[in-house]
């Protein structure tokens, strides 16, 4: 069934690049430093932000501000292997005259240095770890976008790979697509999947409207609309 919206919002890392090799190599060095299990910790880092994912283990005598930035820092120097998942750079051009925005759990200036390292396109609004008070699975980051893009976030399709995202993203009443590209083991979710953009075919419209098509899920079938597109403030 087609399914209109008004925005398309995307996560950044395992969604439309794939930075795993990047983060794991920080945060598996950070990881044996605080003598942790670095095998059963290193699952849990993605898709949050970093401060977060740090605050959660609770160390003793650990800044977890200081610790987050020193690991951002070794983040935006090591873009080794960072590459876009198959058929994203194709997808984001065909979004550019509409309404979507990247919405990440990464920090801006290290949002921006994965983006141009993957040759992906600078997108016209970017919600970073920065921008909204509670990070994912809060749903902010997503109302605040679609805000931000003059509608809200229940007219949005929200693009997501992990399962903190899949949860802001459904938070905030938002339709969502799981991008399963970086996916070692299923997510459970009740949300349909791709495995690359390659599975979507995307039209206009004679009434200049997106069509966004699951070319192997039937069920993948949106309509973005021919709004005037916003400038974000």
């Amino acid at each position: 069934m087609q399914q209109p919206i008004n925005a398309v919002l995307l996560d950044m890392d395992g969604t439309i690049l794939n930075s795993i090799k990047s983060a794991e190599r920080i945060w598996t060095a950070w990881a044996l430093r605080q003598g942790l299990d670095a095998d059963s910790f290193i699952p849990t880092i993605h898709g949050m932000q970093a401060i977060s994912t740090i605050r959660r283990l609770n160390l003793p005598g650990l800044d977890p501000e200081l610790e987050a930035a020193a690991i951002t820092k070794a983040e935006i120097d090591d873009v080794e292997g960072i590459e876009a998942i198959a058929g994203a750079a194709a997808f984001l051009k065909a979004l550019t005259p509409y309404r979507w925005a990247i919405v990440t759990s990464a920090p801006r200036e290290l949002a921006m240095r994965r983006i141009q390292a993957a040759g992906l396109p600078e997108p016209a609004l970017l919600i970073a770890a920065e921008d909204v008070p509670n990070g994912k699975p809060a749903p902010d980051c997503f109302q605040f976008a679609a805000a931000k893009l003059g509608t809200t976030a229940d007219k949005c399709l929200v693009l997501e790979d992990s399962p903190a995202g899949i949860l802001a993203g459904e938070r905030a009443g938002a339709h969502v697509l799981v991008i399963t590209a970086t996916h070692h083991h299923p997510v459970a979710t009740t949300h349909e999947g791709i495995s690359s953009y390659d599975e979507l075919a995307v039209t206009t419209t004679t009434n200049g409207a997106l069509q966004i098509i699951g070319t192997e899920n039937s069920n993948i079938h949106y309509l973005l609309n021919a709004l005037p597109v916003s400038s974000p403030a």
